[in-house]
């Protein structure tokens, strides 16, 4: 379940407005929002690789290998090909490439443009249709041997870019901001992640109207909060 843009913002403006701190209009909120799921999301895959180098437990709500896959499956997404080889990359969301497959099957061979040469010159290295080699490079997937061209065979699974937030909105009779659900876009993140939304963005916006007081208290909780899931 994703977490609802117009919880997230309510409960922003409510607690800036408790003690009149501020306001914080619905674009500088969509703009923030937006920074604040891409950085939660980057930071999915260094909490991941640190993770797997850590003993885990093997209890069903408490694996934390397992809690961060199951984060990270909103934008697991799988993708074909169009063109000639080079293939272009169909969706164009692509985030981080994941597997990439010819006929079903795994390249399990990953070069770089400084190895293609020498792989393709070496007679013991030259790939072939059954031990095909790929590159990916300028969101372009170059497949050789150059004889493989049918789009079709080459399929990849992806890390999709989150889409951006979006809190949409039409204006009221007395000038108000009213909540408009069809033209918003809500949050792709897991609602466990509700909370540490909530406070990332209030961070931001105790610099975007100049309370030194919110932006300690919140780097505080996201610093809390992230030694909490380390330890």
């Amino acid at each position: 379940m994703a977490i609802n843009v117009n919880t997230v913002y309510k409960t922003v403006l409510l607690i800036l407005n408790q003690q009149q701190r501020g306001y914080m209009t619905p674009d500088e909120f969509n703009k923030v929002a937006t920074q604040v799921q891409l950085n939660i999301f980057e930071k999915y895959e260094d909490d991941l690789n640190q993770q797997y180098r850590l003993p885990q437990n093997d209890t069903e709500y408490a694996n934390r290998v397992k809690n961060i896959e199951e984060n990270l499956q909103f934008f697991q997404k799988t993708g074909t090909t169009a063109g000639t080889n080079p293939f272009t990359l169909v969706p164009t969301d692509v985030y981080r490439l994941g597997t990439v497959f010819y006929k079903g099957s795994e390249l399990t061979q990953y070069a770089q443009r400084n190895e293609i040469t020498q792989l393709l010159l070496s007679p013991l290295t030259q790939p072939t249709t059954n031990f095909p080699i790929y590159l990916y490079e300028n969101n372009k997937l170059y497949v050789y041997p150059t004889t493989i061209i049918t789009p079709a065979d080459i399929t990849f699974s992806y890390l999709k870019t989150p889409a951006d937030v979006v809190w949409g909105y039409g204006v009221g009779n007395l000038g108000q901001f009213e909540y408009n659900q069809a033209a918003s876009t809500n949050f792709e993140l897991n609602i466990s992640e509700q909370s540490n939304v909530i406070t990332r963005v209030l961070a931001y916006a105790g610099v975007i109207i100049n309370d030194p007081t919110i932006i300690q208290v919140a780097q505080q909780e996201v610093l809390q909060e992230e030694q909490n899931s380390k330890q």
